[in-house]
């Protein structure tokens, strides 16, 4: 039956520098100088190579060559015979290779993120790692099987419906195989057969069904499918899936399995400080304990598809994902082909996981587009691609800050959402409310969501008066408060998603004092720090008991009355300075305090069971060395 035989090990690697090293995948050649800014990271063709043994086979077997990540192009060949090529540096892509196979074989592969016209992304802001950055695998499977070879499919679709207290489940497979029957189970979580049918094509009925009901109760099924002929099994393929229905209420937001379901959470890029694309399941899992944490219930998985155990994550974990493709920043007419071919794996590939809910067609798109006709028709035609491939799931695009809303290309797809970052990049955080209130106003039936919105902060950067642009964690908490006051008074939005939940790379940027890297993440590169934000943000959302003083790392202050800001989820906050109560206030989630400072002070903060501890200091002066330069017009102290 299947196999997977990992080849992650021991690649020779020809790299930018010409010389030859030994490596092991996941790998990427940008993972630092992707990372420390100046737009000059390499962006070219390096090789991989290495042997292995050819895997065992019986009666016929065959095997594939798989690959779950290759940034951006690859080209890839056999002892001595090109196996093929793929353009897209996200998705999975494999061959069968059974009949280039010997004893002993070598295999060499070409990856280039050069510059050209036809591949996307060539332009978004953030870097676009070169390398095989995720698993490549041998996939045996019998002679006889389940489709392979259709974008990267697995040759099993599952389409569940809600019908009253049931679930109807469309099991349509895929196969060339002469006289053979499909046979269907569908296993609740604990593997128990809960409906059985026969067909290439069946709908099976689960009664008084489970359903995914988001963080709550995300209840998973499963999918077997068994390839029989003369009562003999041949290939057999799952799948898991979820049970539920969702729809989107212009004037009231989004509706999960009936209910109404607001949809608050984060973006996420998959990059780690160091290592750049190229992580683990260590680092997924990671992820996705400080997204859970943060009580978010929806992730917007920019600007490409996301590996496919994040996916599964989602699924585990109850998240609403949006899922798109990286058609970004700027159309090319000669990337048409490939935009096409993308989302074909985008929605092949991810077709069964029941975290997703939309598909994204395209971001920021208007900002350098020069032939604004064949893009408009490109956005059609994907638009018509995605409804004909899935026509359970709606569509959206995320549109630039200065893209008018009557743009026609705002009005493509299902459902809408801006990237705006008003109080930010342009002053005016009350102009939050007034755009959101215009569009609704002048588009009551187009549901309308905020796909980015966010404030740059780092963490040894700090201010007693915090302003626009000075990178301060203190300004980025006085920006993210207000947005999060203003989606309550806007409870019409679809969807909110934060930009971003980490730190990331984007090796063009030049500012804040660290360049190549965009810092509007409420969690830092490395994930060991968690801004003052993300507890801002963990007050809002989540349900676990917690308190956190903000500004512990603004020790040093030159003042001798400070403002001292808790955020919790508890209504109740006592501060206690060394050892004694001074005050305590009722209220929801913001908590400030004033603070007298003599010397080292000692803060305590507690809110029911918990509690949090910080030691402040009065200076006298700040010490010049941690001032930025006056020529930056920032007030910001480095501490």
């Amino acid at each position: 039956m299947r196999r997977e035989i990992a080849i992650n090990e021991s690649w020779a690697f020809l790299g930018p520098d010409g010389q030859e090293q030994t490596v092991n995948l996941p790998h990427t050649w940008n993972g630092a100088d992707g990372q420390d800014g100046g737009n000059d990271y390499w962006r070219g063709t390096c090789t991989y190579s290495r042997t292995f043994p050819a895997p065992e086979t019986a009666d016929g077997e065959r095997a594939y060559l798989e690959f779950r990540g290759v940034n951006a192009s690859a080209a890839v060949e056999l002892n001595g015979t090109a196996v093929g090529t793929h353009d897209g540096g996200y998705s999975t892509f494999r061959w069968d290779v059974t009949n280039l196979l010997k004893p002993e074989n070598a295999l060499t592969v070409r990856v280039d993120n050069s510059v050209n016209d036809r591949v996307y992304p060539q332009k978004a802001d953030f870097t676009f790692y070169g390398g095989i950055y995720r698993d490549v695998l041998l996939r045996v499977v019998p002679a006889e099987h389940f489709d392979l070879d259709t974008f990267g499919g697995e040759g099993l679709k599952v389409t569940p419906t809600v019908q009253g207290k049931d679930g109807a489940v469309r099991v349509e497979t895929f196969h060339g195989v002469a006289g053979a029957e499909v046979r269907v189970h569908l296993l609740d979580a604990d593997g128990n057969a809960v409906a059985e049918g026969t067909g290439t094509d069946v709908t099976l009925t689960i009664p008084d069904v489970r359903l995914w009901d988001g963080v709550k109760d995300p209840y998973l099924y499963a999918a077997e499918a068994a390839l029989v002929r003369d009562g003999v099994e041949l290939d057999k393929v799952s799948a898991r899936f979820g049970v539920r229905s969702f729809r989107v209420d212009p004037d009231k937001g989004f509706f999960l399995n009936g209910r109404l379901y607001p949809l608050h959470g984060v973006s996420r890029h998959q990059d780690w400080k160091g290592i750049g694309n190229a992580i683990t399941k260590e680092h997924h899992r990671r992820d996705m304990e400080l997204i859970r944490e943060i009580g978010a219930n929806t992730i917007r998985l920019a600007h490409y598809q996301h590996d496919q155990y994040f996916y599964d994550l989602c699924d585990e974990y109850g998240m609403v994902v949006w899922a798109e493709i990286p058609y970004i920043s700027e159309h090319m007419p000669n990337g048409r082909e490939n935009a096409v071919s993308q989302m074909k794996e985008l929605i092949t590939q991810n077709y069964n996981h029941p975290c997703i809910v939309c598909w994204g067609v395209s971001n920021e798109i208007t900002i350098s587009t020069k032939d604004n006709k064949d893009m408009l028709d490109n956005h059609r035609v994907l638009n018509n691609l995605c409804h004909e491939l899935d026509p359970t799931r709606f569509t959206t695009l995320a549109c630039y800050a200065i893209c008018a809303p009557f743009n026609p290309v705002a009005h493509i797809t299902d459902v809408v959402s801006w990237n705006l970052y008003l109080g930010w990049y342009v002053p005016g955080l009350f102009l939050n409310d007034l755009w959101m209130n215009f569009f609704h106003f002048r588009y009551p039936k187009r549901a309308l969501g905020y796909s980015e919105y966010g404030c740059e902060a780092m963490p040894n950067l700090h201010s007693s008066h915090p302003r626009r642009g000075d990178h301060t964690e203190e300004y980025q908490c006085i920006y993210n408060e207000y947005m999060l006051k203003c989606f309550e008074r806007h409870p019409f939005l679809w969807a909110t998603h934060l930009w971003n939940m980490f730190d990331f790379a984007a090796d063009a940027r030049d500012q804040g004092g660290e360049p190549g890297m965009n810092h509007k993440g409420v969690v830092t590169f490395d994930r060991k720090i968690k801004k003052d934000s993300f507890y801002l943000y963990k007050a809002w959302w989540s349900g676990e008991p917690f308190v956190h003083i903000c500004g512990s790392r603004y020790r040093d202050r030159p003042e001798h009355l400070t403002e001292v800001k808790v955020y919790t989820n508890q209504p109740k906050v006592a501060l206690y300075l060394n050892g004694e109560r001074i005050e305590e206030k009722t209220g929801e989630k913001v908590f400030a305090f004033q603070v007298p400072l003599h010397g080292e002070t000692k803060l305590e903060a507690r809110a029911g069971e918990c509690s949090d501890a910080c030691t402040l200091r009065y200076v006298e002066t700040p010490n010049p060395a941690y001032t930025l330069p006056k020529k930056s017009g920032k007030s910001a102290n480095w501490v």
